[in-house]
C-alpha cells in the first residue's frame, strides 16, 4: 500500500494518508489577531478541507491533541470546538497548555482520522 502525501513541503507534509487512516499536521489560524473561539473556528475549518482532500469527514475522526497558548482560555476554544465537532462521533481529545510558534498563535490542532 503506497502512502499519500497532502500538500507537502521542504519541512513537512499538511497530511499523510496510510493504511486507511489521515494524519494531519499541526495547523493554526490565518488570522493571527482573532480570538481564541475564531482562531479555533479557523482551523476547524481548515481540517475539514484536508479531511475532504483525503476523502473522510470529521464523522470518522479517531484523535486530536489541542494546543492552547493559555489555558484561562480553554473555554472559547472549546466553544468553537463543540459547534464543530460531530457530537454522535467525538474522537478522544486532549488539550495542552503550551508555547506556541509565535505569541500571536492562541491554538494549534492535531487531528486523525479514518478513511472508512
Amino acid at each position: 500500500m503506497s502512502i499519500e502525501r497532502i500538500d507537502p513541503n521542504p519541512t513537512m507534509s499538511r497530511a499523510v494518508v496510510n493504511n486507511g487512516v489521515v494524519y494531519i499536521c499541526g495547523l493554526t489560524a490565518d488570522d493571527q489577531t482573532a480570538s481564541m473561539k475564531d482562531q479555533t473556528a479557523n482551523v476547524l475549518q481548515k481540517i475539514d478541507g484536508y479531511l475532504a482532500k483525503a476523502g473522510t469527514d470529521k464523522s470518522k475522526l479517531l484523535t486530536a491533541m489541542v494546543y492552547v497558548s493559555d489555558m484561562s482560555k480553554k473555554g472559547e476554544m472549546n466553544d468553537a470546538w463543540h459547534e464543530w465537532v460531530d457530537p454522535a462521533n467525538p474522537p478522544t481529545r486532549a488539550t495542552v497548555g503550551t508555547v506556541l510558534g509565535s505569541p500571536e498563535t492562541l491554538v494549534e490542532i492535531v487531528v486523525s482520522a479514518s478513511l472508512k
